[in-house]
């Protein structure tokens, strides 16, 4: 087994995906208004959390995260792996006292920021290589461990006197990685990969222990990426069809892997605790992380803005990245404000006169689409060539439209968790709509559903994809 760093042009595909790994690290680690005597700031990591055995046996949370996934790696592939994890630095606050003395305070207050105890959060990151070889049968068992240490930093005033300290301690950390291969049945060369992560620490708990005391022996956010030197890993959410039975076959527990990095690629993975779909992107008009993944970019710089300066002073007391948040909110110039405003993905340029918007009209060969001024390009009613209330779409051998009979089959692919709750029941189809994109999107109501006639009167339906759905007529 070998440690060494990764090879070159993987590092590389792991750069593109450590964007979206970032976010995942530090989602929740400090919500808005960035303080922490926010009343959310108080109940922390909420995400990956692998605390010790002994405090996880008599608590809700879990000591260990399982990943499997399929693999078509080449001949003479290696297996790149980083585990990573966030681990809780306890910050104490001390005031200065005559004497060079120090003592415990529960805030130590600046002209630019108020300093209050805080648990901040340090990365780990372990590196492995690992011949494919090596993974065979029994596998291999990879100890890791962080020791304990502790640091002080001075506190000065403006005029360079000692006005207090902050003590920074950090607990002993053990882990264990687990990972073996199995081959899949079947005429493809795909391996599956297993890969337990652990905490293996031996720390236990004094009585009934808080979950605080837990944390700074627990791995925090901890999650994988998984890269092949040569050869691909298969989707788990949209498989092909010879690997769906595989699959369905893997386990995986508090962890979800996706394929991650550049799009087109499938030789890194990363397997997360919080779900996600195949190459997952940070949005381009992002100006920088705001660690609060539950609100959009936007609405979180113009709340942040609003702070008062006593607030953002606690804030930047809080924590150094709660104090760039300020920084970054501040000082965002207006075309980045208008960027944050919305933004349009992709539009086709429609060139087909079939779907121009006046068929009575023959175009030149070639000539794109232009709605017509008065009409804007999302109404409904600017494109002649579709009618939701007359439009048909094959299913099968079934021609399927307003008025027909479906079964709700939603696929993993990209279901919420509601559309699971349909799974199984009777619809009617509404309509067949076309979004921008090209994709067709059928409207149902769901048979038996008491308010079906008030959703119609508001035209409020439910929405899926025709291989979300089968004709009746074919159950």
């Amino acid at each position: 087994m070998t440690t060494s760093a990764p090879v070159p042009e993987v590092e590389t595909r792991f750069s593109a995906a450590r964007q979206i790994a970032d976010a995942v690290l530090f989602e929740g680690y400090v919500l808005y208004p960035y303080r922490a005597s926010a009343a959310k700031n108080r109940l922390r990591w909420q995400f990956g959390v692998l605390v010790p055995p002994a405090w996880g046996a008599d608590s809700a949370e879990h000591s260990s995260q399982r990943t499997e996934c399929l693999m078509e790696p080449r001949r003479g592939a290696s297996l790149l792996i980083e585990v990573r994890f966030l681990r809780a630095q306890r910050r104490t606050v001390e005031r200065a006292l005559p004497g060079w003395a120090f003592e415990p305070t529960d805030a130590l207050e600046l002209p630019d920021r108020i300093l209050v105890p805080w648990d901040e959060g340090v990365e780990e990151r372990i590196e492995l290589t690992l011949s494919l070889d090596e993974l065979t049968g029994e596998g291999v068992s990879v100890p890791f461990s962080r020791p304990a240490s502790e640091d002080s930093e001075l506190v000065h005033t403006e005029e360079g006197q000692v006005t207090g300290r902050l003590l920074r301690r950090r607990e002993q950390v053990d882990g264990l990685l687990r990972l073996r291969t199995t081959e899949v049945p079947g005429p493809y060369a795909a391996l599956k990969l297993t890969a337990e992560l652990a905490n293996a620490g031996g720390w236990a708990p004094q009585a009934a222990a808080a979950r605080d005391a837990a944390l700074p022996h627990s791995l925090i956010s901890a999650h994988l990426l998984l890269g092949l030197t040569a050869g691909t890993f298969v989707s788990m959410t949209d498989p092909p069809e010879w690997a769906r039975g595989a699959v369905a076959d893997c386990r995986n527990e508090r962890t979800w892997p996706v394929l991650a990095g550049e799009q087109g690629r499938a030789d890194v993975l990363l397997s997360s605790p919080i779900i996600l779909e195949d190459h997952p992107m940070v949005a381009p008009e992002s100006a920088g992380t705001l660690y609060d993944a539950t609100e959009i970019d936007e609405i979180l710089a113009l709340r942040t803005t609003a702070l008062t300066d006593r607030e953002k002073r606690e804030a930047r007391g809080t924590d150094i990245r709660a104090g760039e948040v300020i920084d970054l909110a501040d000082s965002l110039p207006p075309e980045v404000w208008e960027r944050l405003h919305g933004a349009v993905r992709a539009l086709r340029e429609i060139t087909d006169p079939a779907v121009r918007q006046d068929p009575g009209a023959a175009p030149e060969a070639g000539e794109p689409f232009a709605p017509r001024p008065e009409t804007p390009w999302w109404d409904p009613a600017g494109d002649r060539s579709v009618d939701p209330s007359r439009d048909r779409v094959r299913i099968g051998d079934h021609s399927v439209g307003a008025g027909s009979r479906v079964l709700l089959k939603p696929g993993l692919r990209r279901t919420d968790a509601q559309d699971l709750f349909l799974d199984g029941r009777s619809a009617l189809v509404e309509a067949v709509l076309h979004d921008v994109d090209g994709a067709v999107h059928l409207a149902v109501t769901v048979e038996g559903d008491p308010g079906a006639d008030l959703w119609r009167q508001q035209g409020r339906f439910l929405y899926f994809q025709p291989d979300e759905v089968v004709p009746l007529e074919e159950v």
